[in-house]
């Protein structure tokens, strides 16, 4: 038996179980690019998002962690896996690759020199000869701890303020971060504030053209303002960016049945099911299917 028979493939749910995964921690895993559907995904693929929920846990933040991939595959383009095929590990802050018992910092490929730790008393002392203080977090680590935060607090209404105040911070240490304009737009939006809403949908955009979730975002707004042919318009660029994007199959259905066009959302109903049959809102799915299309029927 060849190694593509004997190849094991995990679905979402197994992983879910056993990596034992949250919410928040599945967005994450998202954002760093190693979740990409429900199916898939190869025992070197669970490697991967075990390494990265370690990392994660010992207070590297996604940013941090998905600059050092980018870096490690740039270095080495025959790199198919980086978290399965190179040990990262967070030291003083720093996220280092080891190979050979040699440290290195991904993004320059400096090696990294394991010297003799001081003693407090000798830090102590240096402090007060030369006057040092503890250096300020550096922006790029700034920006990831508002990020987190304001990810913790944009889940509870009540904190929805606050968790706008920090996404606000984000973009004004680091205006590239599409991730936080995203979320930020989506909380205002939630609010009703509709204008601000859009700029933020934009401006993520602006900083990274391939977020789906923006595109998809603003075919929501779009639907909320009752601009029904730009939602079509939007929804199906996010299918042209992700044609698996199950969220917007379905909204694109909803959006062409009030619009009249029955039989392009049989289509995406169909295709939303295949996707997410298990899901809630798969039983909505269904019913539309049995208006539209009924056993027998024939749409027009």
């Amino acid at each position: 038996m060849n190694r593509a028979q004997a190849e094991r493939i995990y679905g979402m749910r197994e992983l879910t179980r056993i990596l034992t995964l949250t919410p928040r921690r599945t967005a994450q895993l998202r954002r760093l690019g190693l979740l990409r559907g429900d199916t898939g995904y190869t025992f070197r693929d669970l490697l991967a998002l075990r390494a990265a929920g370690a990392l994660l846990d010992a207070g590297a933040g996604v940013r941090q962690i998905r600059q050092a991939l980018e870096a490690l595959r740039s270095r080495n383009p025959g790199l198919e896996q980086p978290l399965a095929e190179v040990r990262l590990v967070l030291e003083g802050g720093r996220l280092l690759a080891q190979s050979d018992r040699v440290k290195f910092e991904p993004r320059t490929g400096q090696t990294v020199l394991d010297l003799d730790t001081p003693s407090l008393e000798e830090v102590a002392a240096a402090t007060l000869v030369t006057g040092l203080v503890r250096p300020m977090a550096p922006p790029v680590e700034q920006a990831e701890m508002w990020f987190e935060r304001a990810s913790e607090w944009d889940t509870d209404p009540a904190q929805w303020e606050d968790a706008i105040g920090a996404y606000q911070r984000v973009v004004a240490i680091d205006p590239t971060y599409a991730a936080a304009w995203n979320n930020l737009g989506l909380l205002l939006h939630r609010m009703g504030r509709y204008d601000e809403a859009q700029v933020a949908y934009g401006a993520a955009l602006e900083q990274d053209g391939h977020c789906c979730e923006a595109v998809y975002n603003l075919g929501s707004l779009a639907e909320d303002r009752s601009d029904l042919e730009e939602a079509v318009r939007c929804y199906r660029r996010a299918l042209g960016m992700s044609p698996d994007y199950a969220d917007a199959h379905f909204n694109l259905a909803g959006v062409l049945s009030r619009l009249g066009r029955a039989a392009d959302a049989v289509a995406h109903w169909q295709r939303y099911l295949d996707l997410d049959a298990g899901s809630p809102w798969a039983r909505i799915a269904r019913a539309h299917l049995e208006v539209l299309d009924p056993p027998g029927g024939q749409l027009e």
